[in-house]
């Protein structure tokens, strides 16, 4: 600021004025100190300026690489964040680099709150967490915890699909479930409760998997084998989330297996690829940009108020009808 300053020929007071764009300064002064500013390559630290305020105005977001839901939600998050006058800085979790180096690095840069997207931290990890800063858990519930959750009602979502399924005329409906993913076993006891509901209970079948395509592409593939070995095939099947459902699709693709035509498939999470593949994904829609703004929300209100009860929302879902389910041949 004092290089600025000679250069243009005003007073150090003048161009702190200019930066913070407060009255004070002529337009003249003002284009002429900006001018200076560019052409000696200064830019105003405005994280030091904060940090020495004893704020970052800065929200840590944990995700995980590869989870495209992860990344609608976290367009959603800058959007709120800057609405409300906050930097976002993003930490992933990958092989190698678990939820634990992936938060410590968010507090080493000074984030003021954390914002976990489908934690897999156990409960006690959460509590821990909470007592430290503040933080808010996206995509799963823990109850007792001393954070903030924003989550979508798991089992509403899970029963729009399997009516909608059951409506067609499906009765061998298959689940390739989320393993420990988070709202998996939601979703897992929704399946099994809605089969019962249809008086299916003697058709139920679960399939342990994850959150990944290639989960979807070994389900598919053991479907495959049994079919091979004289069992035939389900008629529809409700997939952990969207991208295990695309690696349903792609295994049954490469098998000559015709979705719909022969397998309906369903998703969960109605993310961006979802509707950007050749056949669009019959799914249930999360609401990433609501999720998205509850979270901030959630994150300021406790920032400016430390003492608040813990928050919880619970967005609807929806059933979005694409192109990978009709009726059952033969109805």
């Amino acid at each position: 600021m004092a290089d600025v300053a000679a250069k243009a020929g005003v007073s150090r007071a003048l161009v702190s004025i200019v930066f913070r764009d407060q009255p004070g300064a002529g337009q003249e002064t003002r284009d002429r100190v900006l001018r200076v500013a560019d052409e000696i390559g200064y830019r105003p630290d405005n994280a030091a300026r904060l940090l020495a305020r004893g704020r970052s105005r800065a929200l840590g977001v944990m995700f995980t690489v590869r989870q495209t839901f992860h990344a609608d939600l976290i367009e959603g998050i800058y959007a709120e964040a800057e609405r409300h006058g906050y930097d976002v800085l993003l930490s992933a979790t990958a092989q190698g680099r678990g939820e634990v180096k992936a938060v410590e690095a968010l507090l080493s840069h000074r984030c003021e709150a954390m914002i976990l997207l489908c934690s897999d931290s156990a409960p006690e990890g959460l509590e821990t967490l909470g007592q430290r800063t503040v933080a808010v858990s996206v995509g799963r519930r823990m109850s007792g915890s001393p954070v903030d959750f924003v989550h979508s009602a798991e089992g509403k979502g899970v029963r729009q699909a399997m009516d909608y399924l059951v409506e067609l005329g499906h009765r061998d409906i298959v689940h390739v479930d989320g393993g420990r993913g988070p709202g998996s076993a939601e979703r897992r006891r929704a399946y099994r409760a809605a089969m019962r509901r249809h008086g299916l209970e003697s058709e139920i079948r679960v399939i342990p998997g994850n959150h990944t395509e290639e989960s979807g592409i070994d389900a598919g593939r053991l479907l495959m084998a049994e079919r091979d070995a004289g069992r035939p095939l389900p008629t529809a099947v409700l997939a952990a989330n969207d991208r295990c459902a695309m690696g349903l699709l792609m295994a049954f693709g490469r098998a000559g297996v015709e979705v719909p035509g022969e397998v309906s498939v369903v998703g969960y999470d109605d993310s961006h690829l979802s509707h950007l593949m050749p056949v669009g994904l019959t799914t249930v829609r999360q609401d990433a940009v609501l999720m998205a703004e509850h979270a901030v929300r959630f994150a300021v209100q406790r920032l400016d108020d430390k003492g608040l009860e813990p928050q919880e929302a619970v967005i609807e879902p929806k059933l979005v009808v694409r192109d990978t389910t009709r009726a059952p041949r033969g109805m």
